[in-house]
């Protein structure tokens, strides 16, 4: 059994070439012969045409659940490579093995489900906004607004962390004690999603910490806190872990070179994340044409890996719901920070109109027409538009 690696290569080599250099430079590491370099452990090609180029790396290549080793083979040193103009690792197809060595997700989409008893429907989420600046009294509002609206989801953004405008046990605190209020009222469930990114070095307690306190999701910022921090953090918390992706735009936005989505959200999916952002097909973000391909790896049978949540975020308000919801279906999350707070009727006229755009497409109503008997959309969709 092998790994295959698939890659896009821009190069002024023979593409054969180029693919053998890939293939020596990340395995026995020599771009010429070595005595005694009959080595079983060789790279080889398995296809190289036009830009796009497949390499099989051994199996015993691996340290099974060494998920750093994994992209020091498939994703090291062949970035610098001289010859090569550009590279891209597009995809990676992971033996059995190595696939077995990781538990997954410890919560995946039906259990989060279950969680907050939301069935048969798209969850409906929002980001604290402003995402700097509120205490943690100021947060428990916003977050008290938006569930009283009816979403499922508040979570921090990728910047709040533990600062000391808004420590994070006292933040947590507050919304947690809003939320049960909220609950209390009117029976509405739902996440809240703080944000325990920090140094390999005390996240897992931090988060230990935060479950102590009664959070009932964490977050994480996985490529600035590493793959490795979120598998300690799925095996190591009894909680739900929200997968945020910032700065994966250095590595993906180019797609000539650097690393595509779908690698990340393949390690995603091993390392036990239960939701993590994708993309949109309709927002602010850059679009990025393998939405329906990440959408299916999170959530596509994968041995017995539980499922993830693919969210929606960035820029989403009700004019441009539908469009998500058309290509990601029932399960998936649709997040909106500025689409909920910004709402001339405030966040819990914000959060009703996001649920009523929902609401509406899984009935099969036109937006237009639903707002009729809704004054929070009509208000969001005179606002913003469509």
């Amino acid at each position: 059994m092998e790994l295959i690696a698939k890659y896009h290569v821009e190069t002024d080599l023979p593409i054969r070439k180029a693919a053998e250099a890939i293939a020596a430079e990340q395995s026995t590491g020599t771009w010429t012969e070595v005595q005694g370099c009959d080595n079983p452990l060789a790279a080889r090609v398995i296809s190289a045409e036009g830009t796009e180029v497949e390499i099989g790396f051994p199996e015993d290549l691996f340290e099974p659940g060494n998920v750093p080793q994994y992209l020091s083979v498939i994703a090291g040193n062949l970035f610098g490579l001289g010859a090569l103009r550009k590279v891209r690792l597009q995809d990676v197809i992971f033996p059995e093995s190595l696939i077995r060595a990781h538990p997954g997700p410890k919560f995946g989409i039906d259990d989060a489900r279950r969680i907050i008893g939301a069935f048969d429907r798209p969850l409906v989420g929002t980001i604290v906004k402003p995402k700097v600046g509120l205490d943690p009294k100021g947060t428990a509002e916003v977050a008290a607004a938006a569930v009283r609206g009816g979403l499922d989801l508040v979570k921090d953004d990728e910047t709040l962390t533990d600062q000391k405008f808004c420590p994070l046990i006292d933040r947590l605190e507050a919304v947690m004690a809003a939320l049960d209020k909220v609950e209390q009222d009117t029976g509405k469930k739902a996440f809240y999603a703080v944000n325990v990114t920090t140094g390999a070095d005390n996240i897992l307690e931090r988060a230990q910490d935060a479950v102590d306190h009664g959070a009932n999701m964490v977050m994480i910022d996985v490529l600035t806190a590493g793959f490795s921090a979120l598998e300690m953090l799925s095996k190591g918390v009894n909680v739900p872990v929200h997968v945020h992706r910032t700065m994966h735009g250095a590595m993906t936005r180019d797609k000539g070179h650097g690393m595509s989505m779908m690698v990340i959200a393949k390690l995603v999916r091993l390392c036990g994340g239960t939701n993590l952002h994708v993309g949109t097909y309709k927002g602010k973000m850059a679009h990025d044409e393998e939405v329906d391909l990440l959408k299916d790896a999170l959530r596509c049978p994968w041995y017995d890996l539980k499922m993830v949540f693919p969210v929606a975020s960035g820029g989403v308000y009700p004019g441009n719901v539908i469009p998500n919801l058309e290509g990601y279906g029932i399960d998936c999350i649709i997040q909106a920070g500025g689409g909920v707070h910004g709402h001339p009727g405030g966040t819990t006229a914000g959060a009703k109109a996001m649920r009523q755009t929902v609401d509406a497409w899984m009935k099969g109503i036109s937006l237009k027409e639903y707002a009729k008997d809704h004054k929070e959309l009509e208000t969001a969709l005179s606002f913003w538009g469509t």
